[in-house]
């Protein structure tokens, strides 16, 4: 979860109250909330991150759109690609699943090269696998010994 524009912090606690509030989804787990510097070419605010986990009945798919449901309820325009935004909500992981669709892929495709990501992942379990690519820890190490962030 992120966000940069408006109320940060109320913006993400709210999303994480209507991922929650979803009768097929259960919250599970949070991480703290971190201001973390924007990715990618446009100038803009600092972000507030944070990643939750969930438990639910719901595909990759399904999951995927209630996510983007809920950016559209708390006010999302999408515009510039990684510009300011109000909330994202990105499906990173899907128990082990890999997947590669249109519109979808899992893991996220830049998981592995975001500290912003990577750090909240790691307070909640630094020992979870991302598929193909190693422990959330271990990608973590890479970040710090000269990789991207």
């Amino acid at each position: 979860m992120g966000s940069n524009v408006g109320d940060r912090a109320g913006t993400i606690r709210r999303a994480a109250e209507l991922i929650g509030a979803h009768p097929e989804i259960e919250l599970v787990a949070s991480s703290g909330i971190r201001e973390t510097e924007p990715w990618g070419p446009v100038e803009q605010p600092p972000f507030l991150n944070g990643v939750v986990a969930v438990e639910t009945s719901l595909g990759p798919r399904e999951l995927l759109d209630v996510l983007l449901e809920l950016e559209r309820r708390l006010g999302r325009v999408r515009g510039v690609r990684w510009g300011p935004r109000t909330i994202d909500l990105d499906l990173l992981l899907y128990d082990d699943a890999v997947v590669d669709e249109p519109g979808l892929t899992v893991p996220h495709p830049r998981l592995h090269e975001r500290r912003f990501v990577l750090e909240p992942l790691a307070e909640l379990d630094p020992g979870r696998v991302v598929p193909g690519r190693g422990t959330v820890a271990d990608l973590l190490g890479a970040l710090d010994a000269g990789g991207r962030d």
